[in-house]
């Protein structure tokens, strides 16, 4: 989603709640109206920020207050502030990682090389993108993506660890092993050991993951 869209969804949101509180004034906050807008707010900061952001980490905070009238201001202010964080371009480089459409553009990429006879790079590219996706899986599911030097753990070990969480099973684990395998042949110049048949399925296997695996 274009970071214009992602504003204009908050605008929407936020323009609602102004109108509320000019509309009845404070005792608004506490209607079955509110209760609807808090319910909005709190997805749309899920759907748009980034899992794991201090976007998300504040709005946990808030998650089971049962005060409508104290969730919707707090709430209110968390979107405030992504909106215009937004706006200013200082999420940008962030979201452009970790959201689905820019995993989509990666994958179109490793295709459009593939089919040009690269076969290579594309294994590359996919790898790069489903370990960054693996990294953000972490970070949504509350598992530590650095160790304790502060260096960053390395995929096979987050993928390890997001099957300990119980994220997918044993299975999933292996094949993203087998996957990051091939990423790491591509990587190192081991080009013989793998053909053009296995980056395809390389690159199906990983959009489905993306599907399977919101992050």
């Amino acid at each position: 989603m274009e970071i214009d869209k992602m504003v204009e969804q908050l605008d929407v949101l936020i323009s609602d709640y102004q109108e509320l509180l000019a509309t009845r004034g404070d005792t608004a906050l506490a209607s079955d109206r509110a209760k609807l807008l808090a319910s909005r707010l709190e997805s749309a900061i899920d759907r748009l920020a980034v899992p794991g952001s201090s976007y998300v980490q504040q709005l946990d905070l808030y998650r089971t207050e049962k005060r409508v009238k104290y969730k919707i201001r707090e709430i209110y202010s968390i979107a405030l502030g992504l909106r215009d964080d937004l706006k200013a371009g200082w999420t940008t480089s962030v979201m452009e990682l970790v959201h689905a459409d820019t995993h989509s553009d990666y994958l179109e990429m490793a295709e459009t090389l593939l089919a040009a006879g690269y076969k290579d790079p594309a294994a590359v590219i996919t790898g790069t993108s489903l370990e960054v996706h693996v990294r953000t899986l972490c970070t949504k599911h509350g598992v530590d993506t650095e160790l304790p030097s502060g260096a960053p753990k390395k995929a096979d070990a987050m993928n390890t660890e997001l099957k300990k969480a119980g994220v997918y099973n044993e299975a999933r684990k292996k094949q993203i092993t087998a996957w990051m395998d091939l990423r790491n042949k591509a990587a190192h110049g081991d080009y013989a050991s793998y053909d053009e048949q296995q980056v395809r399925m390389f690159i199906v296997g990983v959009r489905d993951f993306f599907l399977k695996y919101p992050a």
